[in-house]
Parts: C-alpha cells; sequence; structure tokens
C-alpha cells in the first residue's frame, strides 16, 4: 500500500500529515498498514503536530481497527494529535463510536474540518 496525496483534499500544512486508510481494515493487515503509518510519519520526527487519519475509504473495519488508531496515537510524540477523518453513518465512524475511541480521538466528517480545527 501507497499513501497518495488526494488532489481533490487541500494538501497539508507543515507539521501535518494526511494519510488516507484502506477500504478494509481486519487482523489480515492492521499490522501493516500500521507499519506503513509510522513509516510515513517517521520522516516528520518531533516536527509532526498533527497527523489525520482520512477512513472515509474505509468499507470495512472491525476492532482491529480501533487497536491501530489506539496504537497511532500512543507511539507518536506527546506533542503529536491524532484527528480522524470517517463518513457519518459509515462503518468506521460506527465502530469509533461503539468501541468509546470517539471520546479520546476527535472523529470529523471531511478532511478540511479535521484540518482547520
Amino acid at each position: 500500500m501507497t499513501f497518495l496525496p488526494n488532489p481533490t483534499e487541500p494538501s497539508p500544512p507543515p507539521g501535518c500529515a494526511l494519510l488516507a486508510l484502506p477500504p478494509e481494515i481486519d487482523y489480515c493487515n492492521a499490522e501493516a498498514v500500521l507499519s506503513l503509518v509510522l513509516s510515513a510519519v517517521g520522516g516528520h520526527g518531533r516536527g509532526l503536530r498533527l497527523l489525520v487519519l482520512d477512513l472515509t475509504g474505509t468499507r470495512f473495519m472491525d476492532s482491529q481497527g480501533v487497536r491501530l488508531v489506539n496504537d497511532v496515537r500512543q507511539r507518536l510524540h506527546p506533542r503529536a494529535r491524532v484527528r480522524v477523518v470517517a463518513r457519518p453513518g459509515g462503518v468506521a465512524s460506527r465502530v469509533l463510536e461503539l468501541t468509546g475511541l470517539r471520546r479520546d480521538v476527535p472523529v470529523y466528517d471531511n478532511v478540511a474540518e479535521a484540518m482547520a480545527s
């Protein structure tokens, strides 16, 4: 998997990273996705202030997706914040709500809101 920029979304400002996650996150790929996310943000070092994980294209996500978001949040340096973008009423949004992770990680309806807040 390669994280490619979406030309319709705003590009992130310095110190920010935007990553679109895959259509499915489950036991089969969660560890690989975690490694890719950490590698992608590793180039920012301590300069990373905000990481936005875009789940709008994620059609299936189980507890491994929740664990992935939580692991990313815990492995970043303390000054870096994590925000999630998920379609309202979509699977990812519902899973984050049911597991209670929305209390710890802000979830937005679109990338522009997540980057601006």
